[in-house]
């Protein structure tokens, strides 16, 4: 009778579940080709094993960390008691083929039991603590997805107890198979012991049974509630973009008008544009949150969650499951994503700076489906804030956002008592790098003082370089992050025809934005060079001795992190190494630092947008800083030290920030201790 029942549960439990991933499995692979997903087997291996086995992302929040890290490890380890209770079904004497009954797997058992009840407490109290509930302006969005959690906490709880209950039955009854190892077994056989036998006996069935029930019933739960990422998240982790779904953009698509059709659809537009991968990252979200409490947007009040953005699209996926699989789908929704499912306001809030998916323990590529969604509402459907009109007329008629043209590329060596070489043709020998000053580090007056403070420290350091002046042109990463991928392709192909003409193969770039789009970006196109940024080229000259700081800075400095330096890739040393090589300059860290850094405002052409929704970006960074006292702000991004220098004289206007704060790339600051 107890193998009956055991198997009935789980037959029935296998049908239901197995429907269910039959049914996903068809749902997430409609979408399109997702190539590149297969490469770096050995970076996609270390990710499981650090991502998955080692719970690396999720222990940046210790408690919590600690508490699914242990739930986790506990439920590999108790699938031996899944397979021991089943195993029971047939056998009381049933003992796992090569590893039997020895104490060290009994002790494990029982210690992991006691471990994922204590962390399961710890969950209670943080989802108290933290319901969704609490926060106004999320609220609206969850309904019934916290019950969801409770029941979730109330299956795991119930597996254990079922467990521990069964085995200490087993003790009494004498054909318990571990010792006192399994010491919480043996704890709980002492209570239940006064029961007598025939209870014993009568519990250790009733509560085997319960526990494969118990088992089977949260394998068909799973399937349906938003913990199918206990399944999906190793999937989604081993297929994401490695090393990480940052620098580059996933794909760049052929936008070439000889090999186009009438067919050809630009970025994702309805639900069924999306690719089998971001349907997968939609399966694998765990709403856990980190996203959001990281989002520059979100923080300052704008409608952007990436949360809330991923959740809703994964809701609109599965209600248009019949449209997209099965017999007689039409394979298509006809439901505009952009504003029927994603608010206006919630796709052009986005910065790209990154942080969604660096906090993201799942790896969803949240910075790629909302390109894809601008690229589709900029291409196809001609739709984007009026403001970026002038920019992107600006880039493609003047080859710079500000429209000032090529001649006054080269005004900022006016001032420089030395010559610049000026590459007319192919790069001379004795000139080892070109020096890509980029738009705002020609063009932007306060910007132009930093590219002026390189290029002497570059002299001073002995390194050969020149420039290409007229002939270079933006590197299109403002008119990409906007969604205008066909700009983006013309100004990266006339710029590498440029470079790959004058056989240019090492690059020094100030502009964190020119150092992605060309290190990571225009290979794709055709373009490969060795790209690095000014800071780190500063920070070899003063450990080889080629630039002496010596003259004392005495002030307090804070290092506000370019999101497309620091997250995107992954500088962040070097300026900090600059810095603290300044004699009597003290630095102060602001609280949100190096991967975790807050974005200044400027990024995914939000420079040259209207920001009228919640507070300033560029304002909250602002105030930041002047939490941590510091008498200077560094960074290493022109267009954060425009956003947080206009951040500053506000403040100052308003008497919040003292007349003497500065805001200075650390180029600048390394300079001032060259000077006598």
């Amino acid at each position: 009778m107890r193998l009956l029942i055991g198997v009935v549960i789980f037959v029935v439990a296998a049908v239901f579940a197995g429907r269910r991933l039959l049914f996903l499995y068809g749902l997430i692979s409609s979408g399109k080709p997702s190539p590149g997903r297969t490469e770096n087997v050995g970076g996609r291996i270390w990710a499981e094993l650090s991502e998955v086995i080692g719970q690396r992302k999720l222990l940046k929040k210790t408690v919590p960390g600690i508490a699914h890290a242990l739930t986790f490890w506990g439920f590999i380890i108790l699938l031996a008691t899944i397979i021991e209770a089943f195993g029971a079904l047939f056998s009381s004497t049933f003992a796992i083929p090569l590893i039997g009954h020895d104490s060290w797997l009994g002790f494990l058992e029982d210690l992991f039991s006691v471990l994922i009840l204590l962390s399961l407490g710890v969950f209670t109290v943080l989802r108290i603590k933290n319901a969704p509930s609490r926060r106004q302006r999320e609220s609206r969005f969850y309904g019934s997805h916290t019950g969801a959690a409770w029941i979730v906490l109330f299956g795991i709880t119930m597996v254990i107890i079922t467990l521990l209950l069964y085995r200490a039955a087993q003790v009494n009854l004498g054909h318990f198979p571990y010792g006192g190892a399994a010491f919480a077994s043996h704890a709980i056989a002492s209570w239940i012991k006064g029961f007598g036998t025939t209870a014993n006996k009568v519990i250790e069935v009733t509560f085997l049974e319960l526990n494969i029930a118990v088992i089977m019933g949260f394998l068909v739960f799973v399937t349906y509630s938003k913990h199918l990422h206990i399944f999906t998240a190793p999937l989604n982790i081993i297929f994401s973009r490695r090393p990480k779904a940052l620098g580059a953009l996933g794909n760049t698509p052929n936008m070439d008008p000889e090999q186009l059709s009438e067919d050809d659809v630009f970025g994702v537009g309805q639900i069924e544009h999306l690719t089998w991968k971001q349907n997968l990252d939609l399966a694998t979200c765990t709403e856990c949150g980190r996203c959001q409490e990281q989002c520059p947007a979100w923080n300052t009040g704008k409608p952007l969650s990436p949360k809330l953005l991923i959740m809703n699209l994964r809701d609109h996926l599965f209600k248009s499951a019949p449209s997209l699989i099965g017999p007689g789908a039409a394979k298509t929704t006809q439901v505009p994503l952009v504003p029927d499912v994603i608010d206006t306001n919630v796709l052009w809030s986005c910065t790209t700076c990154g942080a969604c998916v660096e906090a993201c323990p799942v790896d969803i590529e949240h910075i790629d489906v909302i390109v894809d969604m601008r690229r589709y509402k900029v291409l196809m459907d001609s739709e984007f804030p009026t403001e970026a009109n002038l920019m992107l007329r600006n880039v493609e008629n003047q080859g710079d956002p500000w429209g000032l043209g090529q001649s006054k590329r080269l005004d900022w060596t006016k001032s420089l008592d030395f010559e610049v070489p000026v590459i007319t043709g192919e790069i001379p020998g004795d000139v080892e790098y070109l020096f890509w000053v980029g738009c705002a580090g020609a063009l932007d007056e306060r910007a132009a003082k930093t590219t002026q403070s390189v290029a002497r420290l570059l002299n001073a350091g002995g390194v050969k370089f020149g420039v290409l002046g007229p002939k270079e042109s933006c590197t299109g990463d403002p008119a990409r992050r906007l969604g205008n991928e066909y700009l983006y392709q013309m100004q990266a192909m006339a710029n590498i025809e440029t470079l790959n003409g004058a056989k240019v193969k090492k690059i020094i770039a100030s502009c964190p934005h020119c150092v992605n789009s060309l290190a990571n970006e225009y290979p794709s196109l055709g373009g490969n060079y060795e790209v690095i940024h000014h800071s780190q080229v500063l920070e070899r000259l003063v450990s080889e001795r080629k630039l002496f700081p010596v003259t004392p800075v005495n002030a307090t400095v804070t290092y506000h992190d370019p999101c497309y330096l620091g997250r995107h890739n992954s500088v962040y040393d070097e300026p900090r190494s600059v810095l603290s090589s300044v004699p009597g300059l003290k630095t102060v860290e602001m609280h949100k630092h190096r991967s975790k850094g807050f974005c200044c405002g400027a990024g995914g052409s939000r420079m040259w947008l209207e920001e009228n929704i919640g507070k300033r970006v560029n304002m909250e960074r602002t105030d930041q800083a002047l939490v941590t006292g510091a008498d200077m702000v560094s960074t290493a991004c022109p267009y954060c030290m425009i956003m947080l220098d206009d951040g500053v004289k506000q403040r100052q206007a308003e008497g919040t920030a003292s007349e003497e704060m500065k805001v200075m790339d650390v180029a600048q600051v390394l300079e001032r201790s060259l000077s006598e």
